[in-house]
């Protein structure tokens, strides 16, 4: 069932009972990315998986990630009744993740941030930098390649070709100007200095092989936050829950108790 939360500027789809768990898709996919693990978490937790701002139905807002991160606040706050809920957020959607915990720290109960960071390297900085100025000239479909390598490594990619067919229209569908804005805004994040000040238990995955957040950017952030526990996930890249979902859901399963 779909929702519209935020005075109408969020959707989101809902289903299940229990205590709210929040999944934040990534900036190179959309909410699809959990379907895969949507249906064992339902028994459990009232799932509500939202489409970030300017993606799907959701409306777009302006003012970097702080604001999305504000956005998305209000959307939580409006779903689960002002009570702190789990997020889990899987590359871009960890970043918003951890700005909202930053920005609203009464919002959660227990975070997971998976394939995501604090900070990016230089060259890390310098591809989103690349993506930005190649969408800018060429569009979207210049950098369609550059974007699923950046989910699944190759040999992965090979052997599935209908779910890559299906993550290629995807990315397609984003909104060129939020694609820019976003990269834009990840190229220029420092949040390293604010780790301290999310106080809730935190889960950081990362995929083993991921490209696009690598392992250290994960070891990195565990590092930083006072609770925190790392898990890399064998023989995946950034998008787990898509990649191996077991092995996803698996990481999972203690922490969520």
């Amino acid at each position: 069932m779909d929702r519209l939360l935020a005075n109408g500027t969020v959707n989101a789809a809902q289903s299940g009972e229990g205590t709210p768990l929040f999944l934040f898709h990534s900036l190179l996919s959309d909410r699809a990315s959990f379907d895969a693990i949507v249906p064992e978490l339902e028994k459990s937790f009232q799932a509500i998986v939202p489409e970030l701002p300017g993606f799907g139905r959701s409306r777009a807002v302006e003012g970097g990630l702080a604001a999305v991160a504000d956005r998305m606040a209000e959307a939580v706050r409006d779903a689960a009744g002002g009570a702190p809920a789990i997020l889990l957020g899987n590359g871009y959607g960890g970043f918003v993740v951890l700005q909202m915990a930053i920005r609203h720290p009464e919002i959660a109960s227990k975070l997971v941030l998976a394939d995501s960071g604090a900070a990016f390297s230089e060259p890390g900085r310098e591809a989103f930098r690349n993506m930005a100025k190649v969408s800018r000239e060429k569009g979207l479909e210049a950098i369609t390649d550059v974007a699923m390598r950046r989910l699944f490594a190759p040999d992965f990619q090979a052997q599935h070709s209908e779910l890559m067919r299906d993550r290629r229209e995807a990315f397609l569908r984003t909104d060129p100007d939020v694609f820019r804005s976003a990269c834009d805004a990840l190229a220029g994040l420092d949040l390293r200095a604010e780790l301290a000040a999310v106080k809730v238990p935190v889960l950081v995955l990362v995929g083993e092989h991921d490209e696009a957040t690598p392992p250290p950017m994960s070891r990195e952030l565990a590092a930083g936050l006072p609770h925190a526990e790392l898990k890399i996930i064998p023989g995946c890249a950034h998008v787990p829950q898509l990649q191996s979902p077991r092995q996803f859901l698996g990481a999972l399963k203690d922490f969520l108790i």
